[in-house]
């Protein structure tokens, strides 16, 4: 009997005209145990369908068919019924938080400029900020380099504000300056005028016109002596930054961070740039802004940096960032000031988040808490969705890999005897075989697990960013086990005790007892405080898991005058008679033999004699005699011998992270 499936949709039937595609149509009705049947599918149904009271030539392409005349039809066809409900996909309304449409003009107000201090390392970024705001930031730092991003808002004596992102400098954090590119208005580029444009200046001019931001130009260091503001503006040019004075729109401002000359000039080219921009924001409604750093503090919890760019953010607004929310139980400002409000282009910090977001996160006010709830959990959801179809998507390749793998062993299998088919398979397992623990010692060693701690997010993804770039996978394998932030835990030795890793904190502590009981696990924890250094000790760590490579160093060489033979035994051995050069030979030593550039023999000497005499050395000047331990190679006047010795040379990982 077969068997068929009918839906309790709608079931449609085309005309016996057309074939009766019926079944073809509702393919779902039928199996494939249709092709036992001694008719195929469309003569049984059409069969089925006259010896019935339907009206065949009546029924158009799309006729609808009652649930009497299915049930008729199968019956008469004898197949057997098996109602089934088809699935129907729900699509989901879509509840996440979005940023309201643009405001009305009548709304805006003029608000404060966003300003990025960009530029290479050590060329004084921070210490020019330092001096604009009259704190002593640049004091706390450590090696010059700003370690993440602050926002600080810097009141002018006219009474113009101005909120600085403070970006660091170095090549390490292209990821946080570009993310600070995107809420910025204006980009305050920092060239010291003794050292010209360097590698992270022109990282920092691409990042502002991937913004597309217009670019305020700051020559610092100009009280130094060799100084030299105008080589400066004309190496700009090759990088399309061109100075008003080379017919361009760039305002170029001549400073110096560490005396203050000229930085209300600076504040001042900010502050007509700003007018010439118009920039204007809503300050009603929903709060919309950026999250530009973000941390755990001990004592408060989750804590956010943010920009706001549109609304008043108050004690008690109901957040949403990311896959995070928050009801904001305190407000302050660079100086830990408490707030009661904050407005379009004002920085502040944020506490009252239930989890902690992600730096470069979008800020939206919604009206609830249960709100919040339902944006996060749709955003979950979503993430989950995305990464199901990523996974289905993997295990579809791996099949196809699979099976692809066994059509393949079959194929090579298939031609031959089953007592070659089994010698194979026993040589495949023997090769399988558990590794002996001195092979696991030297397949560990190619291998380097690390573990990733870091005080604040930004820090953190600038270290994975760095990671990301390493290229040298075929001289020693880097995994990340995990990565977080806050100081190290007793987790974390355990990770690293488990995987053999090694872990890195980028200014972060580890208590004593977790130190003690790293170093009874034998668990390596590395603390930075500077990022260049932790990279740098990274590449060191990897280059000792190299193995070392020989380097031949020279001790002395001789030219062959003369050839000939001398027989030892039945043997007739070829002599060649030298003379040192340079330094002295050895017998000891390692030899090489080489022509016209060419090395024709690498081994070592089986005789070396000062005319009858055998000795160990000869040195410069003298004559000898010397054979070699292959036979076979022929001597020529004018070869070169060199005598050497080969050190074993630590090898040094071929990463370059670009620093």
């Amino acid at each position: 009997m077969v068997e068929a499936w009918v839906c309790t949709g709608c079931p449609r039937v085309h005309r016996s005209a057309m074939c009766l595609a019926l079944a073809d149509r509702h393919a779902h009705w039928f199996s494939s145990a249709s092709a036992q049947a001694s008719c195929n599918k469309e003569d049984c149904v059409y069969e089925a369908l006259l010896n019935t009271a339907i009206d065949i030539d009546s029924l158009e392409a799309n006729s609808h068919l009652d649930e009497v005349w299915i049930k008729e039809v199968i019956k008469k066809a004898g197949m057997k019924l098996k109602w089934s409900t088809l699935k129907v996909e729900r699509i989901r309304e879509n509840r996440d938080a979005v940023r309201r449409p643009a405001a009305d003009p009548a709304l805006l107000k003029p608000r404060s400029p966003v300003v990025t201090i960009m530029g290479h390392v050590d060329h004084g970024k921070t210490t020019l900020l330092d001096k604009l705001r009259e704190t002593q930031v640049a004091a706390m730092e450590v090696g010059g380099i700003t370690q993440h991003i602050g926002a600080f808002l810097v009141s002018l004596p006219s009474g113009e504000k101005i909120t600085f992102l403070d970006t660091p400098g170095h090549a390490a954090f292209s990821a946080m300056r570009a993310r600070g590119a995107q809420v910025t208005d204006i980009v305050v580029l920092v060239v010291a005028a003794d050292d010209g444009v360097m590698k992270q200046t022109v990282e920092s001019i691409q990042h502002a016109k991937d913004a597309d931001v217009p670019i305020i130009l700051a020559i610092n260091k100009c009280d130094k002596t060799d100084a030299d503001p105008e080589k400066v503006k004309k190496e700009l040019l090759a990088y399309d930054v061109v100075c008003e004075e080379y017919g361009g729109d760039v305002q170029a401002v001549h400073v110096s961070a560490l005396t203050g000359d000229n930085l209300m000039a600076l504040a001042e080219a900010t502050i007509a740039l700003t007018e010439m921009l118009e920039l204007k924001a809503d300050p009603t409604g929903p709060v919309e802004g950026t999250v530009i750093e973000s941390f755990t503090d001990k004592g408060r919890g989750p804590v956010t940096t943010a920009i706001i760019q549109r609304g008043t953010l108050r004690k008690g607004s109901i957040l949403v960032a990311g896959k995070s929310w928050a009801k904001v139980r305190l407000m302050f400002d660079e100086n830990g000031k408490t707030l009661n409000e904050a407005y379009p282009s004002m920085p502040v910090g944020i506490i009252g988040w239930r989890d902690l977001p992600s730096a470069g996160d979008e800020i939206l006010e919604v009206d609830s808490e249960p709100r919040a709830r339902e944006v996060v959990e749709w955003r979950k959801s979503e993430q989950k969705e995305e990464k199901g179809k990523d996974d289905l998507k993997i295990l579809e390749e791996k099949r196809k890999e699979h099976q692809e793998a066994y059509r393949k062993t079959r194929e090579k299998y298939s031609s031959l005897h089953w007592k070659e088919r089994s010698y194979v398979k026993y040589l495949e397992r023997k090769e399988q075989r558990p590794l002996k623990p001195k092979e696991k010692v030297e397949r560990n060693s190619k291998v380097l697990p690390v573990i990733i701690k870091g005080d604040v997010d930004g820090s953190v993804e600038a270290i994975l960013n760095l990671l990301d770039t390493y290229d040298a996978s075929h001289e020693c394998e880097l995994e990340l086990v995990h990565f977080g932030l806050g100081d190290i835990s007793e987790n974390d030795v355990t990770f690293a005790e488990t995987f053999d890793g090694v872990i890195y904190g980028f200014n972060v502590d580890a208590g004593s007892a977790i130190q003690q009981s790293a170093a009874q696990k034998g668990v390596k924890i590395k603390l930075h405080k500077i990022i260049y250094h932790l990279i740098e000790d990274l590449q060191e760590e990897l280059s000792s898991r190299l193995p070392h490579r020989l380097e031949e160093h020279p001790i002395g060489e001789a030219s062959i005058l003369a050839t000939f033979t001398v027989t030892e035994g039945k043997k007739k051995v070829p002599v060649a008679g030298c003379r040192v050069q340079k330094g002295q030979l050895e017998r000891q030593k390692k030899f090489k033999l080489i022509r016209n550039g060419q090395v024709v023999w690498k081994g070592s000497l089986t005789s070396l004699k000062h005319h009858k005499d055998d000795v160990s050395v000869i040195k410069t000047g003298m004559d000898c005699g010397l054979s070699l331990d292959e036979e076979k190679v022929e001597f020529k006047v004018g070869d070169q011998v060199v005598c050497y010795e080969e050190n074993k040379v630590p090898t040094k990982t071929s990463w370059d992270p670009g620093f």
